[in-house]
């Protein structure tokens, strides 16, 4: 069924139609546009609330190695992502409906106003059409009736007896030429009205039937491109769905992973201070006459360290870590050692790389000028020797709190998965032989000069000064470490980097 056939004489009608369906359209643009605006904002609060709950800082970072403070975590991760697919929805129903719907609202809206502009040009052409018409019947009507007239005049003026025969001529004459003026309109009104009836069929059974037509398949383009945004708006919806489901699973996942036995132990391993319990109180025996030699440290075993274990140690803490309790003490240690060890392989695999580029320089110089290249390797040199100073420090350290063979079979094995044993034990041992060692030195066997002030903190080693003359007692064995006696008398090991020989 055709609007041009069927609906030929309802311009009104269909023009409020097509103007019903552009305004449903832009309606629902404006629709989608307000949903993408609350998953936006959805989006935007489910991520500052997140942001409001997660953890940031040491103290919570310690506290996320705890199972149910990890999974939370990760409850307001998943939600992060989730956030992320509401603005995911949000995008796409922005791009995919409302930009598209609404380049084509304009495109509609132009067409349409093209197609009733050619409906009312074809309506003015017919009315104009139809009043010249009219026009040309009128004048036949008045000429008809003037040319009766003068013919009614003629046949009267031959009856009247008093009329001469020159008047009847003449009234016979103006009679014929008014007839054949009459005659010629007549013609005129007749070809009109067939020209007059001919463009009205034309109108009516084909020029404006094919504009409504027209007007028909746009419309019904307008009800495809909308019943293409109503199925958009829930294939979008849809296409997130497996991703959030991801999502919600992991946030299920999150409460499965926790493990409360666990959070058990490990709280005792991050807490526990391996002290011994309070021993029995023994009994003083006043009846005897004895006085207690120190009652309030008998009556009050506690008393004594009861800040040390049950708050917080206020002074400023140790760099051996001497004011923490053993166990954690050990564990700090441990850490340290870890750290320094990693930053120490860090530096020989840089320094191994700088020696290669020299080589490489030295042996094509075009590539560079290999001297360029030593104040690097001698930063790199520097800190090898302070780190492993730093090493040799803390896990003589470590040696102390641990007990000295289980202390040097548990630095071992740590070095030796970094893979560089030899180094290590050799600067392990360095402190623990100084003593030994320096029983056997006789002479001096060389002379050098401090390029670096040392401080020279750790046990075993000695301070020196930029610029300041040493005599070389022992010399670098490959760790790093060279024994030097000072002006003053002062003997100990320093930083091989830190000096220069002098020949």
């Amino acid at each position: 069924m055709d609007w041009g056939t069927d609906l030929w004489d309802q311009n009104d009608v269909i023009d409020k139609h097509t103007q019903s369906g552009l305004d449903l359209l832009e309606r629902y643009i404006k629709f989608v546009k307000e949903r993408t605006e609350i998953e936006q904002n959805y989006a935007k609060q489910l991520r500052n609330l997140t942001k409001k709950y997660s953890k940031r800082g040491g103290k919570d970072e310690q506290e996320c190695k705890f199972s149910n403070h990890a999974s939370f975590q990760e409850i307001l991760n998943e939600l992060g992502d989730y956030a992320g697919q509401r603005e995911v929805v949000a995008e796409n129903m922005t791009a995919n409906i409302c930009d598209k719907l609404t380049k084509y609202l304009q495109d509609l809206k132009q067409e349409r106003k093209t197609h009733l502009s050619d409906v009312k040009k074809a309506q003015q052409n017919l009315e104009s059409s139809f009043k010249h018409l009219e026009n040309i019947k009128k004048r036949f009507a008045k000429e008809w009736a003037e040319a009766d007239k003068a013919t009614q005049q003629a046949e009267k003026t031959e009856h009247d007896s008093n009329a001469t025969k020159v008047e009847v001529d003449k009234a016979k004459a103006h009679a014929l030429a008014r007839t054949r003026v009459a005659e010629e309109c007549r013609n005129n009104y007749a070809a009109e009205l067939q020209k007059y009836n001919k463009e009205q069929n034309y109108f009516y059974y084909t020029e404006i039937p094919q504009i409504y037509n027209k007007l028909q398949v746009m419309d019904e383009r307008r009800i495809q491109q909308l019943a293409e945004g109503y199925c958009l708006f829930s294939h979008i919806e849809k296409d997130v769905l497996p991703i959030i489901s991801k999502c919600l699973e992991g946030i299920a996942a999150a409460g499965t992973k926790i493990d409360h036995k666990k959070d058990s132990k490990l709280l005792i391993e991050q807490h526990k201070s391996g002290f011994d319990r309070p021993t029995d109180v023994e009994f003083e025996d006043y009846s005897q006459g004895i006085k207690p030699s120190n009652s309030e440290s008998t009556l009050h075993p506690l008393k004594g360290r009861k800040h040390k274990i049950f708050k917080k140690h206020k002074s400023p803490p140790a760099e051996d870590f001497s004011h923490l309790p053993p166990e954690q003490r050990k564990k700090k240690l441990q850490a340290k050692i870890d750290d320094i060890t990693k930053e120490l392989t860090k530096e020989q695999d840089s320094g191994e790389a700088l020696e290669k580029m020299r080589g490489v320089y030295e042996q094509n110089p075009q590539m560079g000028d290999p001297s360029s290249l030593e104040p690097q390797i001698t930063q790199t040199s520097q800190n090898i020797g302070r780190l492993r100073g730093e090493l040799a420090k803390y896990e003589t350290w470590l040696s102390e709190a641990v007990g000295g063979e289980d202390a040097s079979h548990n630095t071992t094995n740590n070095n030796s998965q970094s893979g560089i044993i030899a180094t290590r034990n050799s600067s392990s041992n360095v402190y623990a032989e100084f003593d030994d060692e320096f029983d056997d030195i006789e002479s001096p066997v060389g002379q050098c000069t401090a390029l670096y002030t040392f401080a020279g903190n750790s046990e075993g080693t000695i301070s020196i000064t930029e610029g300041e003359l040493l005599s070389v007692m022992e010399e670098d064995k490959g760790d790093g470490w060279m024994r030097v006696l000072r002006a003053s008398g002062q003997e100990g090991y320093i930083p091989t980097s830190y000096v220069k020989l002098t020949p």
